[in-house]
């Protein structure tokens, strides 16, 4: 049986369902992420679009530079326009969920800090973290199940 997620925006307007655990889940702490969260890091857990349904409301996309070049929409709530997930890098197939927005939040662990060159220096990481200045190599830090289910949805377009 597959373990499922339920989630929505703070005044209840968009609310959606994560249909199974997600691929891997980022503790970002670049600037972007501060940033556009006004904290000192995101949690996004990875997930593939295909696997997330609408329950009630529709985000909308705002556009956002991001250093890559490859852009960035974050999508929210009309209404109360707090951020449910993002699309980095223009992959439609790819969704990047925040955490916070689940109704079980603390279920999700990240898997691992990324960017933390720009970590604000009195977050503690806690101790084993997988932690990584920039990035890291997804073959090397990924499950293989998670690898697959993303080139499966890669390939589908999803």
């Amino acid at each position: 049986m597959s373990e499922t997620f339920e989630g929505g925006c703070s005044c209840g307007a968009v609310r959606f369902r994560l249909t199974s655990r997600p691929l891997f889940t980022h503790c970002c702490h670049c600037l972007d992420c501060q940033k556009q969260t006004g904290s000192a890091f995101a949690i996004n857990a990875l997930i593939e679009t295909s696997r997330i349904e609408i329950v009630q409301g529709e985000p909308v996309a705002i556009d956002m530079p991001s250093p890559s070049g490859r852009g960035h929409e974050i999508h929210r709530c009309p209404k109360c326009q707090v951020a449910v997930w993002s699309d980095y890098g223009r992959r439609p197939y790819l969704r990047f969920v925040r955490v916070a927005t689940l109704d079980r939040p603390h279920a999700i662990a990240p898997d691992v800090h990324i960017f933390t060159r720009s970590k604000v220096p009195w977050v503690k990481l806690p101790d084993g973290a997988r932690a990584f200045e920039v990035f890291y190599d997804m073959k090397q830090e990924w499950p293989p199940e998670s690898l697959a289910r993303r080139e499966a949805a890669s390939r589908a377009g999803a």
